[in-house]
């Protein structure tokens, strides 16, 4: 099996972006490629055709290899919820919520064989696997149990590149510390070593990459720049780091980031409108009053929520939204709209009801089976009929106590609503703005609201534009990248 690895010496080194890459350029080249990591901690999923949970990053990946995402690109998926506890997805479905420690205990074999069954069945259909890490290969008080760095790379003899972030200042240390710490026949699969995040003169960096491919016998094989390119992130640590790099917009949408905001990965489509801010704000800090505020989706709803009510922030969205301001709500922050959540198991934490913003007429009950499945639908009023298309993840079953004031978002009538005044919308599609016609639609309501012009909605679905995010970070490091000594 030809495969190719790809660590960092640090968390957000730029390991998905380097895979990410890869798959491309392999996949330009006529292989048929698989992405794969072993074991993902994320909150951000996606749902396969079949139903399976996986991480958004490896479907991000599989566009780019021009194949379609399957769970087996991804056995292991953790969702943390807090607590030091994580909900367990293994080959798409959930098994459980459990602690660190015992996580290791109960779950490292069948996770293991999780990840020799999924490489096997990827051998058989693709000719090259890259493979991504998650950390650092290094950690030494936790390599023992380890499944997805070089344990994986041991395993299918993986060429291996090691990514190191230059941009946060010790670089050549953070190479020469990572090998150290490798065990020999870990070390002798490092075939390369990139350096990325790289800004400045490349002539004042020769000096260093020659000392440094002498000190460890492995050619630097790629200095890839600084890039500006949106890249869907993997966790929400990512979001602090997020700056605006608009000179001008029209709207401001504020999406609160809640503290286990999941899937915010839905929000790239209109981050990518050149005519729209999009900021993210902590619920304990104002919001000022911007154009529509959308409540994200949650590993676990009622905990945040009760978060949003305890820091005041529930009370600015109810006033905001008297006030004449739009209010959305996806998956959690659908469910968060309501007038009551009920928790009878303790499935979320304490078990009870909770009261919600009630800006929508619903309850919901939060349910031991998860529901995860991707959806064709025709988006019903106000914006026309419409196809779209997204997914749905979500453990709860949401019904409108109020059906008469309030009308359905889709001609599946249980899966989102607005109210009359076109001012909460709540709905439980993931990728709802995905799709373009629908995305400006809604827009263009907020526009008309500032007496703005409306958007052209004769456009395409954001996956065309993905493509061409895609084909533009893959160009960049294609060209500060040579493969060459990977291969040989």
């Amino acid at each position: 099996m030809k495969a190719i690895m790809v660590v960092g010496t640090t968390s957000h080194a730029g390991k998905s972006l380097i895979t990410t890459a890869i798959c491309r350029i392999l996949s330009r080249r006529g292989w048929r490629v698989a992405p794969f990591k072993g074991q993902n901690m994320a909150l951000n999923s996606y749902v396969t055709s079949t139903g399976g949970e996986m991480g958004h990053a490896q479907a991000v990946q599989a566009w780019a290899a021009g194949v379609t995402p399957a769970i087996e690109m991804n056995p292991i998926l953790l969702k943390p919820q807090g607590d030091m506890t994580s909900q367990v997805i293994i080959k798409g479905k959930a098994l459980g919520t459990v602690g660190a420690v015992d996580y290791y205990q109960q779950y490292f074999n069948i996770g293991w064989d999780a990840i020799q069954e999924s490489l096997g069945i990827l051998s058989q259909e693709f000719d090259i696997i890259v493979c991504e890490g998650a950390g650092s290969p290094a950690e030494i008080n936790l390599k023992h149990r380890d499944l997805t760095n070089m344990r994986v790379a041991k395993h299918l003899h993986a060429s291996t590149i090691l990514v190191v972030d230059i941009d946060r200042g010790g670089a050549f240390a953070h190479v020469i510390g990572t090998l150290e710490l490798l065990e020999p026949e870990e070390r002798d699969l490092i075939k390369g070593i990139v350096i990325n995040k790289f800004r400045g003169q490349r002539s004042l960096l020769d000096s260093g990459i020659e000392w440094l491919e002498k000190r460890t016998n492995i050619p630097v094989v790629g200095v890839i720049p600084w890039i500006n390119e949106a890249f869907p992130a993997e966790d929400s640590l990512s979001l602090l780091e997020q700056r605006s790099t608009k000179s001008t917009t029209d709207i401001t949408i504020v999406i609160i980031r809640l503290p286990r905001i999941s899937n915010f990965t839905d929000f790239e489509p209109l981050d990518a409108e050149s005519s729209v801010k999009v900021k993210y704000v902590n619920p304990n800090d104002s919001f000022g009053y911007p154009d529509a505020i959308i409540i994200p989706g949650s590993k676990t709803t009622i905990s945040d929520l009760l978060v949003l009510q305890k820091s005041g922030m529930a009370e600015a969205i109810k006033n905001y939204q008297a006030s004449g301001g739009t209010v959305m709500g996806i998956c959690g922050g659908f469910q968060m709209l309501g007038e009551v959540l009920v928790d009878s198991q303790g499935l979320e934490g304490k078990q009870g009801e909770y009261k919600g913003l009630e800006l929508l007429p619903l309850r919901t009950v939060i349910t031991p089976k998860k529901i995860a499945r991707q959806r064709q639908l025709i988006a019903n009023y106000p914006l026309g009929n419409l196809p779209v298309v997204g997914y749905e993840i979500h453990q709860g079953r949401t019904r409108v106590t109020k059906p008469d004031i309030v009308k359905p978002l889709f001609d599946d009538y249980d899966l989102g609503f607005v109210n009359s005044y076109q001012s909460v919308w709540g709905n439980y599609l993931h990728g709802i703005f995905d799709n373009g016609p629908w995305r400006r639609s809604w827009l263009n309501i907020l526009r008309k609201k500032r007496g703005l012009d409306g958007l052209p909605t004769g456009i395409a679905n954001y996956r065309e534009q993905r493509e061409m995010i895609l084909d533009s970070i893959t160009d960049q490091v294609n060209h500060h990248l040579d493969l060459k000594p990977i291969f040989q």
